[in-house]
């Protein structure tokens, strides 16, 4: 299996906080959902204990919303969340 970070993506990724590192582990090891047109979505926290635009949070929600080609997952956007 491989996954695939579309562009768009990537870009939300830098915007919200995420990580490449976090994006794969949340695919490989997080809960998993329907999400609307045919997507996947993988959700999964991770401890944080830092700063994010001036607040300081404890958790880091990544969210992921994929969508599988042949045995690949392609990434179309991805969701955070600090608390």
């Amino acid at each position: 299996m491989k996954i695939i970070i579309h562009p768009h993506a990537l870009e939300r990724m830098r915007e919200r906080g995420a990580t490449e590192e976090e994006v794969i582990i949340t695919i490989e090891r997080g809960e998993r959902f329907a999400a609307k047109y045919d997507r996947v979505g993988f959700r999964k926290n991770f401890p944080f204990e830092n700063q994010w635009r001036e607040k300081r949070y404890r958790t880091k929600q990544v969210e992921v919303y994929a969508v599988k080609e042949n045995s690949d997952w392609i990434v179309v956007t991805v969701l955070t969340r600090y608390f």
